[in-house]
């Protein structure tokens, strides 16, 4: 994720952690029934769903490029001694160092290009564990609202891509949903949520 869109989401964490808006957005709020075990949250942005699952007994790891984020989250989590550990991070060069029973990467992948977005995508799948589960979420193609995005870096996945690229898995949601942004744009979004196989191989 390049400087413009860390940036943009910098600033307007900033904002909401001076005027306290904490409200799960309708992607964490269905990916919170979902939860099992360990989780990654990739790309957690604020941490609302981190700090959430922390209180439901999750043990989480939540990674963003965002200072402002990862202050906010560890500063919450040692407030309310929640089993949640932030850590700030180049998303693209970062590595999953370790298997966990669920990986959320909520609107994270479409800030990279093409090639770095689908691997990405390959190592969450690699890590979550057999009976775990991941649950993604993407901006596709229909997207009319732009100024979050550098724009040498970003990819609008096809309609059907991403519960494609889970061929194997089982896949427990698949959502397309469409909402208003600003300047009379759109934002068309994919999300899937899918339990990888219990049997190895």
């Amino acid at each position: 994720m390049h400087n413009k869109s860390v940036e943009f989401f910098d600033t307007q964490f900033q904002r909401q952690v001076q005027d306290q808006e904490y409200a799960l957005n309708p992607f964490e709020t269905l990916a919170l029934e979902y939860l099992k075990g360990s989780v990654l949250d990739f790309g957690c942005g604020l941490g609302n769903l981190s700090l959430e699952a922390g209180r439901r007994g999750h043990r989480v790891v939540a990674v963003d490029a965002s200072p402002t984020a990862v202050a906010r989250i560890n500063a919450g989590a040692h407030r309310e001694g929640l089993p949640v550990h932030a850590i700030q991070a180049d998303i693209e060069s970062w590595t999953i160092d370790q298997p966990y029973d669920t990986i959320v990467a909520i609107g994270l992948l479409m800030f990279f290009r093409p090639e770095p977005a689908l691997r990405l995508l390959r190592a969450i799948q690699e890590h979550v564990k057999p009976g775990g589960r991941a649950i993604v979420n993407v901006l596709i193609e229909g997207t009319t609202y732009m100024g979050m995005f550098d724009p040498d870096d970003y990819y609008l996945f096809r309609r059907s891509e991403l519960e494609d690229q889970f061929t194997g898995w089982r896949v427990l949601a698949s959502r397309h949903e469409t909402f208003p942004a600003p300047g009379n744009t759109l934002k068309e979004f994919s999300t899937v949520i899918a339990e990888k196989s219990s049997r190895p191989g």
